[in-house]
């Protein structure tokens, strides 16, 4: 039996709260274990732009499935990353890893996927950017009007801050 750590992510705090995206992830891996046989031991979550590959949970995840000697399981290789070069960095760190949307992946295969995951993600934000530039052209305003508050702008410098205090920390660390 091949014990598993399960790593679930979602983008937005939106997503997270509803919990939906994440339940979808939770039964793909539930049944990719039934399967397989497999036992998961641990799982992991996050709420986080595949954009940004420093995320505390998937180092978390990848640090118990090398401890373990477990298989890190993922409901589909996109909600690992959009970045060819993370997945790939991923696949020389010697962790095992499986996705359920390609159980038969194969060196080849993560990466021809990660490529094409990249390119969905450029293929995103392009297209996000045309069309609040045509929104922007037809005279609408951009933004969300409750984030121009006092108390909003607050919070928006209290996170700055603690955002750079955690900057800090890691350099520190590292140094």
């Amino acid at each position: 039996m091949t014990n598993i750590v399960a790593y679930f992510r979602v983008s937005t705090q939106k997503q997270g709260a509803s919990g939906l995206g994440i339940e979808g992830q939770q039964a793909c891996v539930r049944e990719y274990a039934k399967r397989t046989g497999g036992n998961i031991v641990s799982e992991f979550t996050e709420v986080e732009s595949g954009k940004n590959n420093s995320r505390v949970k998937l180092a978390e995840a990848i640090a118990e499935a090398k401890r373990t000697g477990s298989l890190l399981v993922i409901a589909k290789l996109d909600r690992l990353a959009r970045n060819a070069g993370f997945i790939f960095t991923l696949k020389e760190a010697g962790v095992n890893f499986a996705a359920c949307d390609i159980p038969e992946a194969n060196t080849l295969t993560v990466g021809i996927f990660a490529v094409l995951a990249q390119h969905e993600a450029e293929l995103i934000s392009s297209r996000t950017k045309s069309a609040l530039a045509a929104k922007k052209a037809r005279g609408e305003k951009l933004g969300t009007p409750a984030n121009l508050t006092n108390a909003a702008r607050e919070k928006g410098r209290e996170a700055h801050s603690r955002n750079a205090a955690n900057k800090k920390k890691k350099k520190t660390a590292k140094g």
